[in-house]
Order: structure tokens, then sequence, then C-alpha cells
């Protein structure tokens, strides 16, 4: 079966986001939603590390949207890129969730309660679980005080803004700069190939699933 008709009002709310988002990055009004993906980057380490056979020690986030996740054992060559393609598909699944459901506002509720839960879990520094207990309150908030319509627009930002913030991410920590230390680098001590071809690797499988993700939220019918 060939996928549905792409929905009008979809791809124009879409397109408005990503115009903001393109010319309103540096603005702060995004950092938290920044923050928020790199929260999503590390639990991408974490949860791979839990999947292949390992643990999830702690997370820990810095205001310099920097962020760090020990973990012990699991399947090494599968959690170093998990951040950034975690990240990215965490937003992508946020962003198809609000386009295909009319449960917004339980969406929003589920993902506040789901970042507290993480931060009383596993982050361990201060400011990471300032930040995840006031993000997630506010995402609670915004559940229950914010109407459908507003929690939908709410969620289909920040999934499109983790989508974009991940594809970003790997171009300027892996191919624009190659940090030592980075994921890349540490995949090319697996494997031998340069930090930067990795990079190119896994920002061509994010633009891929990306928009095979923006595709299937495009098509709208809310069910």
């Amino acid at each position: 079966m060939g996928r549905g008709r792409m929905d009008d009002a979809t791809i124009a709310t879409l397109a408005v986001m990503f115009l903001v988002l393109l010319f309103c990055w540096n603005y702060s009004f995004i950092y938290p939603i920044k923050v928020f993906v790199v929260l999503l980057h590390e639990l991408g380490h974490g949860l791979a590390a839990e999947l292949t056979g390992g643990d999830m020690v702690r997370i820990e986030l810095s205001s310099n949207l920097g962020g760090v996740c020990w973990s012990r054992g699991g399947i090494r060559w599968l959690v170093l890129p998990a951040g950034y393609l975690g990240s990215m598909l965490f937003g992508g699944i946020i962003l198809v969730a609000a386009a295909k459901s009319r449960r917004d506002k339980d969406i929003s509720t589920v993902i506040g309660l789901l970042v507290v839960g993480l931060t009383l879990y596993a982050v361990r520094n201060l400011f990471g679980i300032v930040f995840g207990l006031l993000f997630g309150g506010a995402m609670i908030a915004a559940g229950h005080a914010l109407p459908e319509k507003l929690n939908d627009l709410l969620l289909k930002f920040i999934g499109l803004a983790s989508c974009c913030y991940a594809i970003i991410d790997i171009k300027e920590d892996l191919i624009s700069r190659t940090v030592p230390g980075s994921d890349a680098y540490k995949m090319a001590e697996i494997f031998p190939l340069p930090p930067t071809v990795w990079g190119v690797i896994w920002i061509l499988i994010a633009i891929y699933v990306t928009y095979q993700l923006l595709t299937i939220a495009a098509e709208g019918d809310k069910g």
C-alpha cells in the first residue's frame, strides 16, 4: 500500500515552524528545547547500553548544551551512535504522535512525567536535575492547562526542533569540527574509518529517517 495523501494544513504548519527555527535558532526561547534534546541524546546512549546488556549509570547536563551519560557494558558500537540518532528518533516519534493523535494533552503530560521520572532516576548534577524537573513540570502543566490545539503545536515544534538539532549537532561536532573524544572518535577506535566519515554516515542516516518521519507526520490523519 502507498502512503496516504499529504495534509496541506500540516505541511504548512511544519513549514512555518521550520522557518521559525531557521531564523530564531539562537533565541532564548529555543534554549530549553536544545537542552531537552541533549537529554534525549544522553538517554539514547543509556537506553542502547541497557538494551545491549549493559547499564545506564548516570546522566549529567550542563548549561552550555553539553551532556554526558556514564554507562557500563553494552555493545559499544551500538551505544556510540545512539546519542545523535536516538535524539532524532525520539523527536520524530513526538512529531508523528502529535500529527496522528487527537490526545495531545495526554501526550504532553506523559512526556512531562517521563522527563521527571528520568531526572529522578538517572540525572545526577544540579543543573540537570533543576532543568529536568522544570521542563517536565512545564510539559505536565501544558497538558493540563492548554487546549488540545496548543498542545498539538507545542509537540510538533518540539519534535521538529529535536530532529533539526540532532542533524545540526552531528554536522557541527563530527563534520565541521571533529572533537577529540567525541562519539565519532570513539567509533573510529573500533572501526578503522576517520571520525569525519562516521559523522557523514550518521548524518545521512539522520536526514533519511527524519525525511521519512516528516512524510508520515505530513499525512496528518488524526485518529
